[in-house]
């Protein structure tokens, strides 16, 4: 069983639900990532999404374009994301990491020895936005070969078939993008994503999370009543912003604990 599975089987035993929060490898210090990365482990994240830096981020909003900007200043690359993720593991053998990012970086630095570096490195599963299920078989079974789970997004807009072709090719656990448009846009609606969750579950067997447009913990405890995770990142990216070097794991560590808490109410 892998990270990710043991980690929902073990929340479903609690009656917990999973909250996955994402943040931009490299932002905002470079160094500080696998801090903050255990600062909101210890304040009761479940999953870490991690960022890889990129250039041209389609399905992400202002704020974590220009969090990939600042990180790509620094110079982090998909070479030091993976470092990061050996660094976190030093210590959190448990907690699952999922990379999260887009295809180009990945076809430059090579599909088969990123799967076998970020095996090593300790990474659980990879979401690549712009590799829709028919165009990365190969991909995926590289994936799956190395045990590390493929995920894929669903959308608003997806038909019940494109749901089914997710369903075989998924692993780990789906994310369902709440909204047309990008990361943190404004217009949530609670509504909308109760409807979809049953077309998703009728076709996914795996733990379904929920994201872009979460902000607080109202509205993840609004989503964690229908979904099994809440993935937040716009919020907490746009907090850590303006973080000093020495803040930012206690600044992500008190935000996570108050999402945390509303979720545990």
């Amino acid at each position: 069983m892998s990270r990710i599975a043991a980690t929902f089987v073990a929340l479903g035993q609690r009656g917990r639900k999973a909250l996955i929060p994402y943040i931009t490898a490299g932002d905002p210090h470079a160094e500080t990532t696998p801090q903050i990365m255990r600062a909101m482990v210890e304040a009761g994240a479940d999953v870490i999404e991690l960022g890889i830096p990129f250039s041209d981020p389609m399905a992400d909003g202002p704020v974590i374009q220009k969090a990939s900007e600042r990180a790509l200043a620094r110079g982090v690359g998909l070479g030091d994301v993976l470092a990061m993720v050996r660094e976190f593991r030093g210590r959190d053998r448990e907690t699952p990491v999922v990379l999260m990012g887009y295809a180009n970086p990945i076809e430059r630095y090579g599909a088969e020895r990123f799967v076998a570096d970020a095996k090593d490195a300790g990474v659980d599963g990879v979401l690549v936005v712009d590799y829709p299920p028919e165009e990365c078989i190969e991909f995926a079974r590289l994936l799956r070969r190395a045990e590390i789970d493929p995920i894929f997004l669903i959308a608003p807009t997806s038909s019940d078939a494109r749901i089914a072709s997710v369903a075989e090719a998924a692993g780990g656990y789906v994310y369902h993008v709440s909204l047309k448009g990008v990361t943190g846009a404004g217009h949530f609606d609670i509504d909308a994503v109760k409807d979809m969750i049953p077309r998703i579950k009728a076709h996914v067997r795996l733990p379904v999370g929920v994201g872009f447009g979460i902000r607080d913990g109202a509205t993840a405890r609004a989503v964690a009543d229908v979904a099994d995770a809440v993935v937040i990142g716009s919020a907490l990216v746009q907090l850590l912003e303006g973080a000093e070097r020495d803040e930012a794991p206690r600044v992500a560590g008190r935000f996570i604990a108050g999402i945390r808490a509303a979720l545990d109410a």
